[in-house]
């Protein structure tokens, strides 16, 4: 069945939606106001429902086109993202692999380990996926991500993966805390203490079942901010504490904005893992390639999430 709207259409609804006008949609898409109007007529003619309707000046979505909003979002996505596969394949790239940490986006590492690559591989580029970060499980399951460098364990069908490296906690604070010299922090240290975190949703591997609960010892939750590296400048500026990986860390630390103490006397370690879907684990597969790289280099001494 030849599908109502084409490519066009696509564009012109998702133009609408992020202007609210017709005349701004029209400029954005190098078209005129009319030929616009036109265009968007025929597509609700095509669908047989409306799209937008006027309000004042400005044009309020209907749910039809809240709903074609967000499919014209992924197809265009998915088109300028073939289209950019295409350029780099005629670069002497046969495979693109899209790769995204969970949480960070500290990629300091990132040169280190392209080198590696490039000395072990050819034909493979790498391409960093930064908007996956907050939900990576759900950007390789959509296809939109190849491989997720993730913390802790994961278990979720179809994907798989294999270790890459374990990182300590750190508890980060200000230079001029009062337990800024401390080797270790346990959870009576911070009884009250200002805490900014990450997610308030309880891990069975992190500071609030290791550090908090043990002692039935909590900090005083100052704010919820889910940028890391937006912590380490709250932190920086003594508007709270925190506890966040520590190879994430180094940069702030060697430069002596914040500070950083063990979680508890014993440690608290986390693996991190290269996760990607369970189908694309078979042998030559250039995604698996790129995966076993990762963890090769991740057991070099001076690879960048080792901390010296």
């Amino acid at each position: 069945m030849k599908p109502l709207l084409d490519l066009r259409h696509l564009q012109l609804i998702q133009a609408i939606t992020e202007t609210g006008r017709i005349t701004d949609a029209a400029k954005k898409l190098g078209v005129t106001p009319s030929a616009l109007s036109h265009r968007l007529r025929e597509a609700e003619r095509r669908l047989d429902v409306p799209l937008f309707t006027r309000m004042h000046k400005k044009l309020r979505r209907t749910p039809a086109a809240d709903y074609m909003a967000v499919v014209a979002e992924r197809i265009l996505t998915d088109l300028s993202r073939a289209e950019e596969d295409v350029r780099r394949m005629n670069a002497n790239v046969q495979h693109v692999v899209r790769l995204s940490v969970e949480a960070y986006s500290n990629y300091r590492w990132l040169p280190s380990f392209i080198k590696f690559m490039k000395s072990r591989t050819d034909g493979i580029d790498i391409q960093i996926m930064a908007g996956a970060r907050s939900d990576p499980l759900s950007g390789l399951l959509n296809r939109h991500l190849d491989i997720a460098i993730m913390s802790g364990n994961v278990s979720q069908a179809g994907l798989s993966s294999m270790k890459l490296f374990e990182d300590p906690l750190l508890y980060i604070m200000p230079p001029t805390h009062r337990l800024a010299e401390r080797d270790y922090i346990e959870g009576t240290d911070i009884v009250g203490e200002p805490f900014i975190t990450y997610t308030k949703v309880p891990e069975p591997d992190r500071e609030f079942a290791l550090l908090f609960r043990p002692t039935d010892s909590y900090p005083k939750w100052a704010a919820t901010v889910e940028l890391p590296e937006a912590i380490v400048e709250l932190v920086a500026s003594d508007l709270g504490t925190s506890v966040l990986s520590n190879w994430a860390l180094q940069s702030a630390l060697k430069e002596g904005r914040i500070v950083g103490a063990g979680v508890t006397k014993d440690g608290i370690s986390v693996p991190w893992r290269a996760v990607l879907r369970t189908e694309d684990m078979e042998e030559g597969d250039p995604i698996l390639e790129i995966a076993q790289l990762l963890s090769e280099w991740c057991d070099l001494p001076d690879c960048g999430f080792h901390i010296t």
